[in-house]
């Protein structure tokens, strides 16, 4: 077992690709293939289950994985430990995010890191908040950015953001009589059709928490729908297939523009915090010290 096995496994499992690896680290197909063989016939284990759509890890690569990914770590440490004097090289740092900081804090940090640190690389996965919190865990992501802060162990949540949950409805003439005459009561959402994010979403998780603290039972709501996708929900409430709660973040351009009316939550305080999320059993790299600086400084959150 050498260190290029290690790696070529690595990027195997990041990538869920033998070709995609092959490209990243600048190696034919069949070099790759030989890696991973070579593992297995070494470890007498079989670390990936592969079909004719994916190439997912097995039980065994899950533990090796693990491993692997502190191996590949430390030898990056050394590296950077060792370039004084050298010109800086790229580094690839991988970011899970569920999708309100995804689509709508993101940008704006990867915009200013790119400024700052123009060699740096950057990958990011879109996911709900849950999966970001395994992947920290399961050190498969360098860093993780969820609004729903769940009690596992070596996580370190750092907030940075508060978002605002809020009731968004068609801009008609019903709901606008609804803003008009009963702006801080939100009661009248019993008789809604209602349309929700997935299970595991944090958005989800946090409006059912604030619909209580106003009196309301989430679970008594006709909920006629569960949506992943942010822009299905806010395209279907326009058109009057029902009303939803998402972040305010997510509803500001439509209501700005008249599209979509936004009821605040009696109740809710300043809203939820969006947090920055690590694994803090593993020393961060230059690079992702330099990405953790810049989301403190454009937020001002103190050292």
């Amino acid at each position: 077992m050498n260190l290029k096995q290690l790696e070529a496994f690595v990027q195997v499992a990041e990538g869920g690709s033998f070709s995609k690896a092959a490209k990243q680290l600048f190696l034919t197909q069949p070099t790759i293939s030989a890696h991973i063989s070579s593992l297995e016939k070494e470890l007498n284990a079989r670390l990936f289950v592969r079909n004719t759509k994916e190439v997912k890890l097995s039980d065994d690569g899950k533990d090796l994985y693990r491993y692997a990914r502190q191996m590949i770590d430390l030898q990056k440490k050394i590296e950077e430990r060792f370039e004084t004097g050298k010109e800086e090289s790229k580094h690839l740092i991988t970011i899970a995010a569920s999708t309100i900081p995804a689509q709508y804090l993101l940008p704006k940090i990867l915009m200013k890191f790119n400024e700052r640190y123009p060699k740096e690389q950057v990958k990011l996965l879109e996911t709900d908040s849950s999966q970001v919190v395994t992947q920290i865990i399961d050190h498969m992501v360098d860093v993780g950015f969820t609004g729903t802060v769940l009690e596992k162990k070596h996580c370190k949540y750092i907030p940075f953001y508060k978002d605002e949950l809020v009731v968004i409805t068609p801009n008609t003439e019903k709901y606008q009589k609804l803003l008009e005459d009963m702006p801080d009561d939100i009661s009248w959402i019993g008789g809604e059709h209602l349309i929700m994010r997935e299970e595991g979403s944090g958005t989800r998780k946090e409006a059912g928490k604030q619909l209580r603290a106003a009196g309301i039972n989430l679970d008594k709501l006709k909920i006629i729908a569960s949506i992943e996708n942010q822009e299905t929900i806010k395209k279907s409430v326009k058109q009057g297939m029902g009303i939803s709660v998402i972040s305010r973040l997510a509803a500001e351009d439509e209501v700005k523009y008249g599209d979509l009316l936004a009821f605040s939550i009696p109740k809710a305080d300043q809203g939820r915090d969006i947090n920055l999320v690590y694994n803090k059993n593993y020393q961060m790299s230059k690079s992702i010290e330099r990405f953790v600086k810049i989301v403190k400084e454009i937020y001002g959150i103190e050292e």
